[in-house]
């Protein structure tokens, strides 16, 4: 049995998770969220208090590794976050040392696709693979890769950076680029592109369910867009069919460049997975070279909603075995 401590920092809450990994698989043992402090050393004290109290609460549970999973920019190497969009006073914040210092154990910094990656191939959809890409569609599209058996982070942590590919000259904006793959395939994206589409419907009189007047326009969700879709409005259902087309645009381009066996793919796409897969693949057959498109598959995260919580557990699970 190995113990290990997992550790998400986001803009909003951070999170501080105790697991095992046993034979294969991992489970959760505890799990403490708080809000994110104002400050990093604040967030840091926090983490660490909360971390000694999980494993406390264990009876002689000892403490292997500790993997930490925040947005990028990051330094993994280092160990330092660079100033995420999402957590600006975090400029070149040391998050490995104070837990290392504290507990005494290997530590390791990933971003969060890379994060997710590793736990859909430590423990997922992507167990037993060597050539796995990670998706994350949910606030933003990012990924994480899994070359030849092992991590690839890329010269200076940027690699997976798929967001910001252009599939289109014009579309909902993601990167700060129209068109992008995460101004298509995010949830904010769907909502965006879902807003233009039901501001001209309710133009030409014949508003969406999920859109009865302009002044709902700012209220409109990838959530509210989907459960209109569900339930049969047609806009939403094309929608829903025009990311999807997106989606496999971007996966065409994955699946030329990068030949993996398989992409999992987090968060919407598996809330959404009737709405979003038959485009999806049908544009994947029109776009990709047969060959490479042949020995890929496309799936939802294994690990579901809880893909986020064993990321943390994954990067400490990396750290042991490298």
């Amino acid at each position: 049995m190995t113990v290990l401590g997992g550790v998400d920092i986001g803009g909003t809450k951070c999170a501080v998770t105790l697991g095992v990994s046993e034979e294969g698989t991992a489970r959760i043992a505890a799990k403490k969220l708080f809000p994110t402090p104002g400050t990093p050393e604040e967030a840091m004290r926090l983490i660490r208090e909360m971390l000694g109290e999980l494993l406390a609460e264990q009876n002689g549970w000892s403490l292997e590794a500790i993997g930490i999973s925040c947005g990028g920019p990051l330094d993994s190497r280092s160990g330092l976050v660079l100033s995420p969009p999402n957590l600006p006073l975090w400029d070149r914040i040391d998050c490995v040392s104070p837990l290392r210092e504290s507990f005494g154990v290997p530590v390791a910094l990933q971003n969060d696709a890379n994060a997710c990656a590793l736990a859909e191939w430590k423990w997922g959809a992507g167990k037993g693979t060597r050539n796995m890409v990670f998706l994350t569609f949910g606030t933003g599209m990012g990924a994480g890769l899994i070359l030849d058996g092992k991590l690839y982070s890329g010269t200076n942590d940027m690699a997976g950076e798929v967001g910001h590919m252009r599939l289109s000259e014009d579309g909902p904006v993601g990167y700060g680029k129209a068109g992008s793959f995460e101004g298509f395939c995010s949830g904010g994206g769907i909502a965006r592109l879902a807003r233009v589409r039901a501001e001209e419907a309710i133009g030409s009189g014949s508003p969406p369910s999920f859109c009865r007047s302009p002044e709902l326009l700012e209220t409109i969700t990838a959530k509210t867009v989907g459960e209109a879709a569900e339930q049969g409005d047609p806009l939403a259902l094309d929608i829903y069919a025009a990311v999807g087309r997106m989606l496999g645009r971007g996966l065409a381009m994955l699946v030329d460049v990068l030949n993996p066996e398989l992409i999992v793919i987090g968060s919407i796409y598996g809330r959404q997975r009737s709405l979003l897969e038959p485009a999806a693949l049908e544009e994947l057959r029109q776009e990709s070279l047969a060959l490479p498109a042949s020995v890929c598959r496309i799936v939802p995260a294994g690990l579901g909603e809880q893909v986020g919580d064993f990321a943390g557990l994954s990067v400490a699970m990396n750290a042991l075995q490298r």
